[in-house]
């Protein structure tokens, strides 16, 4: 009677406190609402048109991404500061695509301190469009206080490239390590019984091995060493200098900077990486020279990415017709997702509402993911098949990565277009199963109990896997590739057997992948939506970018972050320490990730240098 009685009481509690804890809520984010509105209110003024004469300014912050993520409001005021900014990649090709044919703009000026992360693939299909605006006559100029090698590699493109007279070029070529867990895991007593096809499928390694395998390391070098020759050949080619000056400045730094007594400014300008050396001031002073002083001469006559977008878009007619573009970025997991990840139920849903939608007459996915989960991504290969068997022209446009799910869902589309610079294939799949029994020995713990079968409990991880569930695993995933292969063969038109020695796990650039017949065209997305275009035949048509149902209150923060520039603060430089730290914490943290149903993985152990 007593237990019953505190019974009640205790779950009353617990719905009294569930009901003012969702009222609390409601009237935080009421509030801020209220606050957002005075905000706009006191700030916001009707956009006015641009300049006569302007440049546009380009100011990528924290990681180029294919999608910028919208933070909820609450998570912006949370301990620990703002989440690190994102740039859209998009954003900045429209606007440059824009600006080429304006002639209110007359420059492109480029200040790349900000920018933190970016794939090589991404940084190519930038520096490609500002080549492409520089064809129309128009200057661009580039300044750095120092330049990491991602950030050098997108402002070398520039007409005239500047550097702190205290700052630095630093270039180093490509790099892949990897963090072992298995001596951690030996210590802790963990075993991990590891179920593969495709000997260079490499994802499992770092929990079964101390050091990279040799097919692991082979594959790699030929890897990095395709990206790096069009990395230097780009680099070479926009500043007018041999590759093999790049390959001396890299390889005998010491010598460089010896014979500039230390000063690494004065070496990088040795070597014809900039042009000249200007601080603030002087830099302010030389555009407002080149291109136009501001009314009261402070400044000059600058449009920002995100103002300008607001302009263009705003002057631009809207055509009846429209290419959906949706965005897989992350990896692939079962279900809806979190952010930063791709929910197969999710992006699954996205492109059923385009297929049905009447406006909608083709879709591109654009994909930088690494895979994930195998049943997610079927999910999602088998839904845009059926928007083909429905009429609807489907392109996949491969970004930095597109490798073994990513691959998978590419090969749903009617054509492949990759950049050559993608990372791409890694056919293959894999299992891991833990086990903990020697641990929980450790602990004294023990397991015990009844089953009514020789499988049942028998993916406990608490007891010893047994060998009939190690057998219908390693069957599954035998099953599980050639299925793989099959799905790929249809696609490309190929049988199975001449999948298989293009498959094995291994990855491609996007070059080699065109090679081997893995993907139909070389391009980046502006390409892609034209091919998706011509399958539609549209002439004319507008671009949309679906992202899912957002709330009222997302709605409303992203049009104020829009209309007032609101920006996250830029992140501040990383200590080595801090930075490999953050990467053994990554690497763990990804396999939180991991829910697929049948624990079949189509992942790949690559990213985007």
């Amino acid at each position: 009677m007593i237990s019953a009685f505190f019974r009640f009481f205790g779950r009353l509690f617990a719905y009294v406190w569930l009901w003012l804890d969702g009222l609390r809520r409601l009237v935080v984010n009421l509030v801020f609402l209220l606050l957002i509105g005075v905000l706009i209110a006191a700030i916001w003024r009707p956009a006015p048109g641009l300049p006569e004469a302007a440049a546009l300014v380009l100011r990528p912050a924290g990681a180029l991404v294919e999608q910028a993520r919208l933070e909820e409001p609450l998570d912006l005021l949370r301990p620990g500061g703002a989440p690190v900014a994102q740039t859209s990649l998009r954003n900045l090709l429209e606007a440059i695509s824009a600006a080429r044919d304006d002639a209110r703009i007359r420059a492109l000026v480029i200040e790349t301190d900000g920018l933190t992360q970016a794939g090589l693939s991404k940084l190519a299909e930038l520096r490609a469009a500002i080549v492409e605006f520089k064809h129309s006559g128009k200057p661009v100029f580039a300044r750095g206080e120092r330049f990491t090698q991602a950030q050098y590699y997108l402002a070398s493109v520039a007409d005239e490239l500047h550097l702190s007279p205290d700052g630095f070029v630093l270039l180093q070529g490509l790099a892949r390590y990897v963090t072992y867990f298995r001596n951690a895991l030996d210590a802790l007593g963990v075993k991990i019984h590891v179920f593969r096809v495709g000997e260079y499928k490499s994802f499992s390694e770092p929990f079964t091995r101390t050091d990279m395998s040799d097919e692991d390391r082979d594959a790699t070098r030929d890897l990095l060493e395709g990206l790096w020759k069009t990395v230097r050949e780009d680099v070479a080619a926009s500043r007018r200098v041999a590759p093999e000056a790049l390959d001396r400045y890299i390889g005998d730094f010491g010598s460089a900077l010896a014979a500039a007594d230390g000063d690494t400014a004065k070496a990088a300008l040795a070597a014809g990486l900039v042009d000249r050396f200007s601080a603030r001031d002087e830099w302010l002073e030389l555009l407002k020279s080149r291109v136009a002083a501001n009314d009261d001469n402070t400044d000059f006559e600058q449009v920002a990415v995100s103002r300008y977008l607001g302009v263009v878009r705003a002057e631009r007619a809207a055509a009846p017709d429209r290419i959906a573009v949706l965005v897989a970025q992350g990896a692939i997991v079962d279900g809806t997702g979190t952010p930063g990840s791709v929910g197969g139920d999710t992006l699954a849903h996205l492109i059923r509402e385009a297929r049905e939608d009447e406006r909608v007459k083709a879709i591109v996915l654009r994909i930088d993911s690494p895979g994930g989960s195998a049943w997610a991504s079927e999910v999602i290969r088998r839904e845009l098949e059926v928007a083909r068997e429905h009429g609807k022209p489907v392109v996949a446009s491969m970004s930095s990565t597109a490798a073994s799910g990513g691959y998978w869902i590419a090969a749903g589309a009617d054509e492949i277009w990759a950049h050559p610079q993608t990372l791409t294939g890694s056919i293959g799949i894999f299992a891991l199963f833990p086990e903990i029994v020697e641990p929980m020995q450790r602990l004294g713990l023990t397991v015990d109990g009844v089953a009514t079968g020789p499988l049942a409990g028998a993916l406990d991880p608490r007891r010893p896997l047994d060998a009939q569930a190690r057998e219908a695993m390693q069957l599954g995933i035998e099953h599980g590739y050639r299925r793989f292969l099959d799905v790929v063969g249809k696609a490309r038109g190929m049988a199975a057997d001449e999948v298989e020695p293009v498959a094995r796990g291994r990855v491609w650039t996007g070059a080699a992948a065109h090679e081997l017949g893995l993907v139909d065209h070389l391009g980046g997305l502006d390409a892609a939506v034209a091919a998706a275009a011509r399958r539609a035949g549209l002439e004319r048509y507008e671009v949309v970018w679906p992202e899912g149902r957002l709330s009222p209150t997302q709605i409303l923060l992203r049009q104020f972050t829009e209309l007032a520039g609101v920006r996250l603060p830029e992140p501040q430089p990383a200590s080595p320490f801090e930075r490999a730290l953050a990467k053994v914490q990554d690497e763990a943290a990804s396999l939180l990730l991991w829910n697929d149903p049948r624990h079949l993985y189509t992942h790949c152990l690559c990213e985007a240098p």
